[in-house]
């Protein structure tokens, strides 16, 4: 895919405080953003199409559950009434609630009626107590889902290849296993990284890799033939980040088209199914609707290739933009901040990815006037950081 070259606006310090202060006010409070899918009724006797989860032999319709920011547990009810069995969701979620909602949801429910999956994240480097805390989060995370054993247990957001290798992330990953805390074990990687990708794969241990995936990724030839690879091994794999940041332009406006988007990973046939969140009945049934009529077609198609040298709101991770930085903050995370607050309108978990990162408000003090990092995309990462400052110091009560 070809990058953009665009007009980049330096960003003062008066800039920087406007900005701030308009994002604040308003676009990181609304309600999450639909995605412009089709609208067409699902006929109730259709099914879904189904594939298997790698060696886990687990058949899962294509179109699962994120479960990260339900409107209500109606939508839960709603999303296991249209078929939808996988529910994906996270530790950190929500600080539980998530959780806590499927625990509800289920209860008393047979347990081969759904595949649950949950992830939990450390800070790296491993703290001395990594083991400790790894066995305390996870029981917190069984008693919220009120079951013994969860379907499916990653490490989540591992960035890289050191990370995947650690010795003590497998180690814990095997003993929850081993005492039938959990069916299988995974890891989860946001970057679209193919060398963390290549790590996880030559692990060897991990049953179900939880991977970016879209039509806007950087290095996709390479990425595309390491699924060929997993595929034929035996890894379950499962497609997340499939909306590409949820807009089409800058500033948030202009939805993407979410059928060609879903589509576009349907096509890979080793993908077997994906996590959007699904927010609300709207999203759900659109959602829906397209995973009983998954074939892209060529329309679509050439939306998608319309948009190759858009902006956008997806971050590349190509992570051209580190040496940049005088402060050296971890620019690609928090432009995927920026998509969470923006794009998918998620300002909680927008704030809890800053924090997990360090970013503080006045993390660009230092530049004085001008930004000085240059995104190959053309984002413009001064403006795009001095938008997210606002949520730092917002109270959780307020955030959607």
């Amino acid at each position: 895919m070809n990058l953009i070259n665009m007009k980049r606006n330096n960003i003062g310090r008066r800039d920087f405080i406007r900005y701030s202060a308009a994002a604040g006010a308003g676009a990181l409070l609304t309600r999450d953003a639909v995605a412009n899918t089709s609208t067409t009724p699902a006929d109730s006797n259709q099914k879904m199409p189904e594939r298997t989860l790698g060696k886990t032999g687990i058949s899962l319709p294509i179109l699962s559950m994120g479960v990260d920011r339900p409107d209500s547990s109606n939508v839960l009810r709603a999303a296991y009434n249209a078929g939808i069995r996988h529910f994906d969701t996270a530790n950190n979620y929500q600080r539980g609630r998530n959780e806590e909602a499927l625990g509800a949801m289920f209860d008393g429910r047979p347990l081969d009626s759904r595949f649950i999956s949950t992830k939990i994240m450390f800070p790296y480097p491993l703290r001395d107590n990594f083991e400790e805390d790894f066995d305390s989060k996870l029981e917190v995370s069984l008693n919220r889902l009120r079951i013994e054993q969860v379907d499916l247990l990653y490490l989540h957001d591992i960035r890289t290849v050191e990370n995947v290798k650690d010795p003590r992330v497998a180690a814990s990953l095997l003993k929850a296993r081993e005492e039938g805390k959990t069916k299988f074990i995974g890891l989860s990687f946001h970057t679209g990284d193919p060398d963390v990708f290549r790590a996880a794969i030559d692990m060897g241990i991990f049953e179900v890799l939880l991977i970016t995936y879209n039509f806007k990724m950087d290095r996709l030839e390479e990425y595309e033939a390491l699924i060929e690879e997993a595929a034929q091994k035996g890894i379950g794999l499962i497609g997340m980040k499939t909306m590409a940041g949820g807009t089409v332009d800058a500033e948030g406006k202009k939805q993407i088209n979410g059928d060609a988007c879903l589509k576009w990973v349907w096509k890979n046939k080793h993908i077997t199914t994906v996590i959007p969140g699904l927010t609300n009945f709207e999203h759900l049934d659109k959602c829906v609707a397209a995973a009983l009529n998954p074939k892209i077609n060529e329309e679509e198609e050439r939306y998608l290739a319309s948009l190759e040298n858009e902006e956008m709101l997806f971050c590349r991770q190509c992570n051209q933009c580190k040496p940049q930085c005088p402060a050296g903050l971890p620019i690609p995370d928090i432009m995927r901040a920026y998509m969470y607050a923006f794009g998918y309108k998620q300002a909680r978990i927008s704030k809890d990815t800053l924090a997990n990162v360090g970013l503080t408000a006045d993390a660009c003090a230092g530049c004085n006037e001008v930004c000085t990092v240059k995104c190959p995309s053309g984002f413009n990462v001064g403006k795009k950081i001095a938008a997210l400052t606002p949520l730092l110091n917002t109270p959780d009560v307020f955030l959607t």
